[in-house]
Formats: structure tokens, C-alpha cells, sequence
């Protein structure tokens, strides 16, 4: 997956920081095999457990590799933020080098900022997200709907790092808003049902007037996306998979439908099928479609959808890169959007995979989404 491009990062940061450092050769020799192993350490996983999104290790461990692994791409991207700044001030000056003493003294302080903001952004990312409210102003929208709460959490990826305490208090915090509808938007997990029996179960508490409703997710296809299902239905949960379910709401109904991911084709499994979805869905219901990226939102659109709700993109995790995740996701990675007249919302995400769990400038959200007619 990230591999290949991990081998040029790696001997682009060598040269470029460990190579001139004023140390012992030997000393660079072993910063440089250190970094090498942290760089690499999702290979490792994947070659020793056949998977690299659900390391069964010590959640000390994960944390402590997630920090590592943030330090090294912060390092590579300073590196080469600093490089492109002394190639500038060599036009500049014509050609004249940069004084030897403050070279030295940037390098150090490349390493060191990036290992502050690496563990810094772990710890923001380990954190229980506060809530995020949102209005959603919806054109025609029947007025028995006008000031309904609805919950939207996503990308929980609940695992050794977002683990059984993590799942629980972010339930409790969910229930405190006593919201009409929850929904879930995907990746809910990273393991097999075995690995996180006991990380799920708090789950089963989400308490909402019409119930909770989900959809699968990338990483749900990865470990058995029907196992997967049949433990969330267990759990209480209206798991939508092109499909839908109609709530009615003061006398007035409401379609909740669910797309696959779009990975679920190279799993044997139907792709996402929004027309399969909404199929003898009622005319005049409003539409709220959970799918799980940002995918199709012109066809949705077109099809009748009012509201899309996605995740996915983790909101670019740092204020920055999301300018780069943006483009990897047909330009969408966090927050609202207006597509032709519907309405497109991108959560940064509950949780965060422990890949690379880091967040700088671009925290984690719950989301309480409250129903308006448009133009109120």
C-alpha cells in the first residue's frame, strides 16, 4: 500500500538528516536502522500477522509506534520544507552556502519539532472527541422533520488503540445529547469479531429515539463484512447495506438508506448501488444516504438524495495534508458541501485508525446534526 513510496521518504530523510549530522558514524548508522524499523513497521506487522490494521499488541505499543511513525513523516516533511527554503536562499544570495552552525542547528531542530507535534497529535487523537453541531437546512423539507437531532459517528476504527474505555465514553457522550437518530457511517472497527468482542460491546448502549443505523465501511470488508454485520445487528444496530429503512417522526417519514464501500467488489461482495438502495423508498420522504466515502455525489444527488453523510478521509488528520487528502477524494475531506440540491457532509471522523494516529489542527468529532427547512 504505502511501501514503495516509504523507501524514497526513508533514504531522502537519511541523507538529507542523519547524513550530516555531527555524530559518530557508527551513531548515524544506528539512527538511520532505527528509522528504517519505524518506517517499516506496518511491513512488519502485515509479514508477521498477515494484517497491518489490527496490530494485537499492547495498547503502550501501538501508541508508542504511532508516535514514532508520526515523528518520522513530520521529520520528512520539515526536511523537505527546509530544503526548498534554503534552495530559495541560495538564488537569493547567488549561490552563497548557508553558515555551516545554523544548518546544524536547523537539523536539530527539524527532529525536535517533529517528535513535540508527534506526540502531541497522538494525544489529541487518542482523546474522546467533543460534539460537533451542525444545521442542515433542507429544501421542502416537511416541518414535522424542522428541528430533528440526529448523531453521526464515523470511522470509530475501535481496536487496541481506540479500545473498550474509549468505545464506552464516547457511547456516554452520545447518549447525553439524546439524540431522535443515530447513524454510523462506517470503519466502526479494525480486528476480527474474536479480537474485538469486548472492545464492541459498548456499542450495544447507543440509545436514540428511532434507533441507530450503519453502514459498512473499507476496513469492515478487510475482517469479514458479514460476520461483521450480523455482530453489529447484536449489538442493536440497522446495518444498511443498499438498503433502506423509513422512520416516522411526529407523523411524517424520514428514508434512512445505506451504500456498500466501494471496496466490497474485490470481497465478492455488491458495490455501492444507490438506485438498489432507495428502491421503493417513499416518494415524498426525505433522503438521508450514509455512505461511507465521499463517492458518487453528483449520481446521489441526481437520484434524489437530500443529505449524504460520509468519513473516510479523517479530515486529513493535519491541518495541511488534508489539503492533499482533499484531492484523493474527488476534492471532499471535511465538513459541508453543496452538491446540485444536496447536501454533502464529510465528518473528520470519531476515531482514527492506529496506523498513524495523529491529528494536528483537525480534531475528532461527534456529530449532532439538527434538521432545518431551508431558509429559515
Amino acid at each position: 500500500m504505502f511501501f514503495p513510496y516509504i523507501y524514497i521518504a526513508y533514504s531522502y530523510l537519511v541523507l538529507r538528516l542523519i547524513v550530516p549530522l555531527p555524530l559518530r558514524r557508527a551513531t548515524r548508522i544506528g539512527i538511520a536502522a532505527a528509522v528504517f524499523l519505524v518506517c517499516q513497521h506496518h511491513l512488519i506487522q502485515k509479514l508477521l500477522t498477515g494484517t497491518m490494521f489490527s496490530p494485537e499488541i499492547p495498547r503502550a505499543c501501538v501508541i508508542l509506534l504511532g508516535f514514532l511513525y508520526g515523528a518520522f513523516l513530520l521529520a520528512l516533511i520539515f526536511t523537505l520544507l527546509l530544503d526548498l527554503g534554503l534552495l530559495l536562499a541560495w538564488a537569493v544570495r547567488r549561490g552563497r552556502a548557508p553558515d555551516a552552525r545554523l544548518m546544524l542547528r536547523l537539523r536539530y531542530g527539524v527532529a525536535a519539532l517533529a517528535a513535540l507535534l508527534s506526540a502531541v497529535g497522538v494525544g489529541q487523537a487518542i482523546q474522546v472527541p467533543e460534539v460537533r453541531r451542525v444545521e442542515l437546512a433542507i429544501r421542502d423539507l416537511p416541518p414535522g422533520l424542522d428541528g430533528l437531532r440526529m448523531v453521526q459517528l464515523s470511522d470509530l476504527h475501535i481496536s487496541r488503540l481506540m479500545d473498550r474505555d474509549w468505545a464506552r465514553a464516547v457511547v456516554e457522550r452520545s447518549n447525553a445529547l439524546q439524540p431522535d437518530l443515530v447513524v454510523i457511517t462506517g470503519d466502526l472497527i479494525d480486528g476480527t469479531p474474536q479480537a474485538r468482542r469486548d472492545d464492541v460491546a459498548p456499542l450495544a448502549s447507543l440509545r436514540a429515539r428511532h434507533g441507530v443505523f450503519a453502514s459498512l465501511g473499507n476496513h469492515e470488508y478487510y475482517f469479514g463484512a458479514a460476520r461483521w454485520s450480523r455482530v453489529f445487528e447484536k449489538l442493536g444496530m440497522r446495518v444498511l447495506v443498499n438498503r433502506h429503512a423509513t422512520i416516522a417522526h411526529q407523523g411524517v417519514q424520514l428514508t434512512i438508506a445505506g451504500v456498500t464501500d466501494r471496496v466490497a467488489p474485490r470481497f465478492g461482495a455488491a458495490g455501492p448501488d444507490t438506485g438498489r438502495a432507495l428502491a421503493g423508498a417513499p416518494a415524498d420522504a426525505p433522503v438521508i444516504l450514509l455512505s461511507h466515502q465521499p463517492i458518487d455525489v453528483t449520481h446521489n444527488a441526481q437520484a434524489g438524495v437530500d443529505v449524504q453523510l460520509s468519513g473516510h478521509t479523517h479530515g486529513g488528520m493535519i491541518r495541511g495534508v488534508d489539503q492533499v487528502v482533499k484531492r484523493a477524494n474527488g476534492g471532499y475531506v471535511s465538513g459541508g458541501y453543496r452538491v446540485g440540491g444536496m447536501l454533502l457532509y464529510v465528518s473528520n471522523g470519531t476515531g482514527l485508525w492506529n496506523g498513524f494516529p495523529i491529528r494536528l489542527g483537525v480534531p475528532a468529532e461527534i456529530t449532532e446534526f439538527t434538521l432545518r427547512t431551508a431558509g429559515r
